[in-house]
């Protein structure tokens, strides 16, 4: 009984917080009306904006646009309902990394705040105990915003590629049973996250000598049951590192062996100092010289694991931590995995690689038929000598509202690239911290939704002018005495 009236409590919570935010975006909708013209081509409606992820940025996004009264638009993602984004597939953290006091796609409204509907959920006793919001919680978060918002989302839509049709964007999706689907656009935001701009990565001496049942890349779905009782061995510095490290040995690994190739673990996390509104409103204002010194410093620290994920693994005694041990060879033998590292060979029954990923716009199926045609940092900058840096060069140079550029003006793709939005990790070192970051994502939301409304403005200008010289609507409707 007891547990019946919690859970109607909580019921009658959440359902005033719905009321609150309800209320509170009639409150402040200002202007009531969406102003860009419906368009059709061939019969088919043309979406003002097309976003591809409802992750936390894709959803961020759309509410922004929402509040501009950009209103036909419309979110696809691959996965089923709930699944979107890593928190419940390939994270493997407790809680998240950032802050609990970060907000981000409340985009300033206190009632949708992850404190609003933690409270609300849980009391708020419990967020005033909690340390960090768990990762389970915020997909939860995210699935409520999406609710009570009404976000139009489209699962089940696998996006495979892009085309330019006379002024258009033409989308191409497939579902899960193979089916084909069509879509225009006008603008294409990209909110496919770490690896949007390319593919995770996994050393070709690992991917070319061992059976694929034998490894696996911390993004990968991984049976973690399937290791109680084996020799694990990971590579790799970072936090996701250590998180599959750790949930290897709550699985009830033999051993975890962690091997980096760095002479100390990193210690230091850059994303605590971004977290300061000048650098998170204003990077992107800043001289490619000074940007690009800013994110050398940046990558070069790397994420490091929190300290309560490092005590996660440290608290095992079958846990190993071997610094300047990076791999350089694989191979069986027997039924071992031997890999080779400074220190000589280590054996192995399935390693775990943490390498992250590799920044490469050809290797995403979406993005490869006009890769060759965006300009990247190498292509406009050249950095100071003894400054040079080849993760940094892959990155692509964006403009100030995240579209892609050309490399060459002339490139007839150029209209294209210009309404294709680039918001994902791969944006970082031309915006800063952007719709994969919790900790930037107001700033990048706000500063993408009022590039992609001026955009769409600027293009209509001349029926929007057409409107105001055909508008007639009487305001004074009497010119006699009032009636008593």
């Amino acid at each position: 009984m007891a547990a019946d009236s919690e859970t109607l409590s909580v019921e009658g919570e959440l359902a005033a917080l719905n009321a609150a935010v309800r209320r509170d975006l009639d409150i402040i909708n200002y202007p009531r009306h969406a102003w860009t013209p419906r368009l059709s081509r061939d019969g088919a409606p043309v979406l003002d904006v097309a976003i591809i992820g409802a992750g936390q940025g894709g959803l961020a996004t759309a509410f922004a646009l929402q509040r501009g009264n950009i209103t036909n638009v419309r979110i696809f993602d691959r996965a089923p309902r709930g699944g979107e984004g890593p928190w419940i597939t390939f994270a493997r953290m407790i809680t998240l990394r950032t802050p609990k006091y970060v907000t981000g796609p409340d985009l300033g409204i206190p009632v949708l705040t992850p404190r609003a509907w933690y409270e609300a959920r849980y009391g708020a006793q419990a967020w005033q105990d909690l340390g960090k919001i768990p990762r389970e919680d915020w997909q939860a978060y995210l699935d409520w915003y999406r609710a009570v918002l009404d976000l139009p989302v489209e699962n089940d839509r696998s996006f495979e590629r892009v085309e330019w049709d006379d002024g258009l964007l033409r989308l191409t999706f497939r579902d899960s049973a193979g089916r084909e689907h069509r879509q225009w656009a006008r603008k294409l935001v990209l909110a496919t996250g770490i690896d949007g701009n390319g593919a995770w990565h996994v050393p070709d001496f690992i991917r070319d000598a061992l059976p694929r049942d034998r490894y696996a890349h911390t993004s990968d779905p991984i049976d973690f049951a399937a290791l109680k009782g084996k020799r694990i061995g990971v590579l790799g510095a970072g936090a996701s590192a250590f998180d599959n490290a750790a949930t290897a040995l709550e699985a009830g690994a033999a051993s975890v062996a962690l091997c980096l190739r760095r002479k100390v673990i990193p210690s230091v996390n850059p994303y605590r100092w971004m977290e300061n509104t000048g650098f998170l409103a204003h990077f992107p204002s800043l001289p490619d010289v000074l940007r690009w010194r800013f994110m050398r410093q940046i990558y070069d620290l790397n994420q490091p694991p929190p300290q309560d994920t490092f005590w996660r693994c440290r608290r095992h005694p079958t846990f190993s931590y071997h610094t300047g041990c990076g791999w350089n060879a694989a191979r069986m033998e027997g039924g071992d995995v031997m890999v080779g590292t400074p220190d000589g060979e280590k054996g192995f029954d399935f390693v775990i690689i943490g390498t992250g990923f590799a920044t490469d716009l050809g290797r995403r199926p979406e993005t490869a038929s006009f890769a060759g045609s965006v300009a990247l940092w190498q292509d406009r900058f050249t950095p100071p000598e003894g400054e040079d840096s080849a993760l940094l060069s892959a990155h692509p140079y964006l403009g100030d509202s995240y579209q892609f550029l050309p490399r060459d003006a002339a490139d007839p793709l150029a209209p294209m690239l210009a309404n294709i939005h680039n918001f994902t990790f791969g944006a970082t070192p031309s915006m800063g911290l952007s719709g994969a970051s919790i900790s930037g994502m107001r700033f990048g939301v706000e500063r993408l939704a009022r590039g992609l409304g001026r955009d769409l403005f600027v293009a209509d200008g001349a029926y929007h002018l057409d409107s105001l010289l055909n508008y007639t609507t009487p305001e004074l409707v009497s010119l006699d005495p009032p009636d008593a």
